[in-house]
């Protein structure tokens, strides 16, 4: 047996052991690690706001604590606001359901030639199978929902209290990451830095603006239709659609419509007449203009980047997914470089770019199918050897 074979042995099952125990670890911390990243990002949201206040004189810690506890209160008004026209609702929608069921029972009636009768649809309903088990589910399923709802109470408290740290400290967390890197290397990461905080500002900027554009169009539409609890939908509306990536238009849109068919049911059809061509308006007007000098990035990429943000990540992914790869984006591009394109069939001095700096050679410089022949031409004439 060679003298190597038994240590290499050893070493080889060394790191297979580390490579399992690294696996076992990073699978028990992702959910910590997923909320750590989402804390990043809010940090960087909020980062512009605390640093302009701290440049004011305002100790960033207290500038944080101000900019988090006005998150807060919006966030909280919001939710107080709409549950309060949620349940208000559902007591309506309670009430008034037998009168509905009325109604469709007479339609059906009058339609097929049947003869229904709404209290032996309620008996059949209540004495069936499925009802009691479905009632023995949910009443098993309570525990589950209790500690559902605890959970995700400790994880937005976990991600609040990292957002808080990673705000308040920004400076000094760049400060000890530069310090473990070469100069070189620094100014990479402060570049990074700085271009992802820009990013991601610009992006809920941008988001935030649509969200009051939106809010403030569907808020005259509700109020014209006389929709019930007006100020609480366009809100909602302005949120969901703008904050909720590929899906939220749809589900922006279901609770105004579901509340004016209460009202009437050709509400509910303005109601979603209105969603279509107001979404087509900001994805072809009002979005181009806002999101161009802060998150510039195709459409199909932004499409793409919330698909693949959904499939790794789910709902975070899907949220995050846009500033992080126009962040990516714009770090590649400082670094990435670009030259004029060749046509054929074009005069020279004519690209993409519309103009140049001089001759070939220089840079914004085109050269075109002629110029390259009169190029190759000239070497001939240069490299023929002269008569003796």
């Amino acid at each position: 047996m060679p003298r190597w074979l038994p240590r290499a042995v050893v070493v080889v099952l060394a790191l297979i052991a580390c490579f399992q125990l690294g696996s076992w670890a990073f699978h028990q911390l992702i959910g910590l690690l997923v909320n750590i990243l989402i804390a990043f990002f809010l940090a960087l949201a909020i980062e512009p706001a605390v640093a302009r206040m701290a440049a004011r004189g305002m100790r960033r810690g207290l500038a944080t604590f101000l900019v988090f506890l006005g998150v807060f209160a919006a966030t909280a008004g919001f939710v107080v606001l709409l549950g309060s026209m949620l349940a208000g609702q559902i007591v309506d929608m309670v009430e008034g359901f037998p009168r509905y069921l009325d109604s469709v029972i007479g339609s059906i009636n009058s339609t097929f030639h049947t003869d229904l009768s709404r209290l032996e649809i309620q008996d059949s309903v209540l004495h069936s199978d499925w009802l009691q088990k479905y009632v023995q589910n949910s009443a098993s399923g309570v525990l589950d929902v209790s500690a559902t709802v605890l959970g995700g109470l400790f994880r937005l408290l976990t991600v609040g209290l990292f957002a808080f740290y990673f705000a308040a400290d920004g400076p000094r967390l760049r400060r000890a990451l530069c310090s473990v890197l070469p100069p070189a290397k620094q100014s990479e990461v402060l570049r990074a830095w700085e271009i992802a905080v820009t990013k991601t500002g610009g992006y809920l900027y941008s988001r935030g603006l649509m969200a009051l554009v939106s809010g403030i169009a569907h808020y005259i539409v509700f109020v014209v239709l006389d929709v019930p609890y007006a100020p609480a939908l366009a809100v909602w509306v302005g949120l969901v659609s703008q904050f909720i990536p590929t899906i939220g238009t749809y589900l922006a849109g279901a609770l105004p419509m579901l509340i004016a068919f209460t009202v009437n049911p050709w509400y509910a059809l303005y109601v979603l007449g209105f969603v279509v061509v107001y979404q087509q308006f900001e994805n072809y007007v009002l979005q181009p203009k806002l999101t161009a000098k802060t998150v510039d990035i195709h459409p199909a990429v932004a499409f793409g980047s919330v698909i693949a943000g959904t499939a790794l990540l789910g709902a975070v992914g899907a949220l995050i997914a846009i500033p992080a790869v126009a962040t990516l984006q714009a770090f590649l591009g400082a670094y990435v470089r670009r030259y004029a394109v060749v046509h054929e069939g074009e005069g020279e001095g004519e690209g993409d770019d519309g103009g140049h700096d001089g001759g070939a050679g220089q840079p914004g410089a085109v050269v075109t199918a002629p110029g390259l022949r009169a190029a190759a031409a000239w070497s001939r004439r240069v490299r023929r050897p002269r008569p003796r």
